[in-house]
């Protein structure tokens, strides 16, 4: 069966922290250190809705992945702009889930009326940044070493695709 994505429901929380917490752990990928528990992953759903859709990817009835757009900045000039984040199952790489993830979010984001969509990935994490080259985003900062996890300083690089 193939892999298809759909509005993330409540009943997919769990494999959605599962799948974020995983990296919390083992990557740089996220700056959070701590993972994230369960009422905290039901919090951020709740801040999430129509203009800020979280969905996931879909295999055989297993989440294999899933991403979102989040606001970019609480003050209210910044409501056109939103963060991208995608985060795919440790056992599902290389799969194109990334692609069908960050496509179906810009489909979403133009169809919403965003401007923007902007992305901080890790500097070391050369796949998100392939990933998101490919599908138009540019460079347009680097901030060194903002971060600190796994015992070293962090680069964050912003990308941003004008939609």
């Amino acid at each position: 069966m193939p892999v298809s994505t759909r509005p993330a429901t409540l009943a997919d929380l769990d494999a959605i922290n599962a799948i974020y917490n995983h990296y919390v752990e083992h990557s740089t990928c996220t700056y959070q250190t701590v993972p994230s528990t369960a009422q905290e992953r039901h919090d951020w759903f709740d801040a999430h809705g129509p203009e800020h859709p979280v969905i996931v990817a879909e295999e055989n009835g297993q989440i294999t992945g899933w991403g979102s757009l989040s606001r970019f900045h609480p003050r209210q000039a910044y409501c056109h702009s939103v963060e991208d984040s995608i985060y795919l199952h440790h056992e599902h790489q290389g799969k194109g889930l990334g692609s069908l993830l960050l496509g179906q979010l810009l489909r979403m984001a133009k169809e919403i009326g965003h401007h923007t969509v902007l992305g901080g990935i890790d500097a070391d994490q050369k796949g998100s940044i392939a990933l998101h080259a490919k599908f138009g985003f540019e460079k347009v900062s680097h901030l060194k070493e903002v971060g600190f996890k796994q015992g070293r300083w962090l680069d964050v690089i912003w990308m941003q695709k004008m939609l």
